[in-house]
């Protein structure tokens, strides 16, 4: 089928343990219920044929040393393994994921000793943008390479996201790209929920604080979204948090249109009033509605 009127859309997961195995790149599991619920809300000439949607994982580049270290530390005596888990789970996810003076090291330079390559090998800022640059490979080996793009990134998945688009637009990135749709320069949007950003903007003045330009400059000025990109995120939900009050430059972007910044209420009775609710945004109507709509209007830059 010819790739005309397609749209992409790349789906990242945050901290959390979502699996220890790596994942077909063409299989859906963490977001599965916003697959369905976004199939359900969107009509079958919206859909069919038209979105191409693809999981972005990589929890398994650290959740099986997590695992073996809470193996170990369980059969010494530790106490409250579900806490650890969650602590282990969400903590070292975001201390580990960390650029370092190898992440722009490839592994395959033969000029790098042995060490130097099992070094860039094993980087885990490298790992994690590796899996980020193949699914952006494979949704242009199906979309089309003009496709507009947008990104759904949870929680560590939006710093992850910020960061490869920052080391793009900067010509610093630690991975091989290509063309127009893998330099993210088709991107239309980019939806962050149970963001987490502004946690790592504490290392730098408030003047500092460097947010992404817009990334898709392919994009035609009078086609581009206003705003390009939105932050949806739960009163209750601790984690996730409005990026306008993270830093000037962000505080600038939110007051021109760029960035909405929103609250939402997601989750059930059991989930919806309390942290839980961090989780419950992949099976939340209101939040299918969002990114329903930010598909729609997607589809609309295709068509034009």
């Amino acid at each position: 089928m010819s790739h005309d009127k397609r749209i992409a859309v790349a789906v990242i997961h945050g901290m959390g343990s979502q699996g220890d195995a790596p994942q077909n790149i063409d299989s859906i599991s963490f977001s599965a219920g916003l697959y369905n619920a976004l199939r359900g809300y969107l009509r079958p000439g919206e859909w069919n044929d038209r979105v191409v949607y693809r999981e972005i994982f990589w929890a398994d580049v650290l959740q099986t040393r997590q695992e073996a270290y809470l193996a170990k530390i369980t059969a010494d005596g530790a106490r409250w393994r579900g806490v650890r888990d969650f602590v282990m789970h969400r903590l070292t996810d975001a201390a580990a994921y960390t650029r370092t003076g190898v992440s722009a090291r490839d592994p395959d330079d033969q000029s790098l000793s042995e060490k130097e390559r099992r070094a860039a090998e094993e980087d885990i800022y490298r790992q994690i943008h590796a899996r980020v640059a193949a699914t952006i490979r494979r949704l242009q080996e199906i979309a089309g390479a003009d496709a507009p793009l947008l990104i759904f990134a949870h929680s560590l998945g939006g710093h992850i996201i910020s960061n490869y688009a920052y080391d793009l637009q900067r010509k610093t990135e630690v991975v091989e790209v290509s063309g127009d749709f893998q330099r993210l320069k088709t991107m239309a949007g980019l939806l962050t929920f149970g963001c987490n950003i502004p946690v790592f903007t504490f290392a730098y003045p408030p003047g500092k604080v460097r947010p992404i330009d817009y990334p898709g400059t392919a994009i035609p000025k009078e086609r581009r979204l206003a705003p390009w990109w939105l932050n949806l995120n739960d009163r209750n939900d601790v984690l996730g948090m409005p990026l306008g009050p993270a830093g000037d430059a962000y505080a600038e972007m939110v007051a021109n249109g760029e960035i909405a910044d929103r609250w939402i209420s997601v989750g059930s009775i059991v989930t919806g009033w309390n942290p839980a609710s961090h989780n419950a945004y992949w099976t939340d109507r209101d939040f299918c509605k969002q990114a329903g709509g930010m598909i729609r209007q997607a589809l609309a830059i295709a068509e034009a």
